[in-house]
């Protein structure tokens, strides 16, 4: 990678980071349901393809702090929920003259990636029961994955389409693609 791309996906890293641990005592930033505001910069991949390593290393330095939190099982989340991101930025950046379609990437690779090892992470902390309506699916991996899928797609499209497209928006009015389009 040349000096330029390393710095882009330094900052995009350093930003995805950032705006993850602002939320980070928030249980809307982890656990089955999910409104990482972070994930609004994912849209960056379309732009620059040094958004995928930087959004990658953003997402295992965000990540790392669930150790404090769920102590070595949150290295699952180091590794499998940023590879989600990592994959999700690769989808955008292959995707990315058909927006609709790269922002899918972000949605759906979290969505199939992270309810599967969230159970395992979360056993016992009450995040799969809702007393209210009677649902307690702790202990059932399947209906807890499918329980995460839906609960993360909403919330990871809401976020990416939601906040993210509008920032895309404004980004290629400010016509930042262009400053960020790679040399050579």
């Amino acid at each position: 990678m040349k000096a330029r791309s390393v710095a882009r996906a330094g900052v995009i890293a350093a930003v995805y980071a950032a705006l993850t641990l602002l939320v980070v005592q928030s249980p809307l930033g982890y656990g089955p349901v999910q409104f990482r505001l972070s994930e609004a910069v994912t849209v960056l991949a379309v732009l620059t393809p040094a958004a995928i390593p930087g959004l990658w290393i953003g997402s295992m330095v965000a990540n790392a702090f669930m150790l404090a939190t769920v102590g070595p099982l949150g290295m699952l989340d180091v590794v499998f929920g940023s590879l989600a991101t990592m994959l999700g930025a690769a989808w955008s950046w292959r995707f990315r003259k058909r927006t609709g379609v790269a922002l899918l990437g972000p949605v759906f690779a979290n969505a199939l990636i992270v309810p599967a090892y969230l159970p395992v992470m979360l056993k016992g902390l009450g995040f799969y029961k809702i007393p209210l309506l009677g649902i307690d699916l702790e202990g059932r991996f399947l209906a807890m994955y499918l329980f995460g899928f839906v609960a993360v797609a909403i919330g990871q499209a809401a976020v990416v389409y939601g906040l993210g497209q509008p920032l895309l928006h404004a980004l290629r009015t400010m016509k930042v693609e262009s400053l960020l389009r790679e040399e050579g």
